[in-house]
């Protein structure tokens, strides 16, 4: 794992919309971050740390 990967997952705790943004961009892993945060802050880590991990 690479200073960058730790570095977003933290971010991605933090507020999960930022750390798939630094990745992604504006993609759809982006918006379906940024709406599941809306839904839920919950969601939005979880979804984050898979799209980020996997």
């Amino acid at each position: 794992m690479g200073s960058a990967t730790f570095i977003e997952i933290v971010l991605a705790i933090i507020l999960p919309p930022l750390g798939v943004f630094l990745r992604f961009e504006c993609q759809t892993e982006f918006w379906i971050c940024l709406l599941l945060t809306f839904l839920g802050w919950l969601p939005g880590i979880l979804y984050a740390l898979y799209v980020l991990t996997k």
